[in-house]
């Protein structure tokens, strides 16, 4: 029993923003996730259909997975562990999602192509810069990434938000809106002023 929560320890610390260094005696339980990651993500990446590719990342996040949740080949991530996937999700190709503060996609969520999910950081100190800081990404109901985007740590997008394509965002994103460029801005909100029709605005944003 004190094994057991020794060796969840350092998750613990991993996803409470702590600091972790490679000189950390415990770090070897994270090189451990890691390989077996890596080893899951070379089947996922020669799967032959959408139903092993869930397979297998379920297998990566040791969560499974809902069947009305689409992911496309390749897919990349470096840990897994701390990813939690919702309801009618899609996730296009070749997206990488570093996960080490925790990675959440709530119900609907559309991630398009290329798009990065980054929650890990490094000290600016150059003498412990190879030390590993997170925070945690959360992308809320039905919102939208497009193709190319990068998501940083510590970043919330709100329910319904669209992030445009090719854009970096280092802020948290509010409900109901779009946001594009780098670094990202608010562009306009996705609902008219006809507050009473709710009418959604037509975006031309690919994912």
């Amino acid at each position: 029993m004190i094994l057991a929560v020794e060796k969840e320890r350092i998750f613990e610390r991993l996803r409470s923003g702590e600091p972790i260094r490679l000189d950390d005696p415990e770090y070897y339980k994270i090189s451990e996730v890691v390989n077996q990651t890596m080893k899951l993500s070379q089947q996922l990446n020669t799967a032959a259909d959408i139903n092993s590719i869930r397979d297998l990342l379920s297998e990566i996040i040791g969560v499974r997975i809902d069947e009305s949740t689409t992911i496309f080949a390749p897919f990349y991530t470096n840990f897994g562990r701390f990813t939690s996937i919702g309801k009618n999700v899609f996730i296009n190709h070749a997206c990488s999602f570093l996960d080490m503060g925790g990675i959440t996609l709530e119900d609907g969520v559309l991630i398009g192509p290329r798009v990065n999910l980054v929650t890990e950081n490094h000290p600016l100190d150059p003498a412990d810069r190879r030390a590993l800081i997170t925070k945690p990404i959360i992308i809320k109901k039905n919102a939208w990434i497009g193709a190319g985007a990068t998501i940083l740590p510590g970043v919330t997008i709100g329910n319904n938000a669209v992030v445009a394509a090719g854009s970096v965002v280092s802020k948290d994103v509010p409900a109901n809106v779009v946001v594009g460029g780098v670094p990202a801005k608010t562009i306009k909100s996705i609902f008219s002023e006809d507050t009473s029709k709710k009418a959604r605005s037509v975006s031309r944003i690919t994912i």
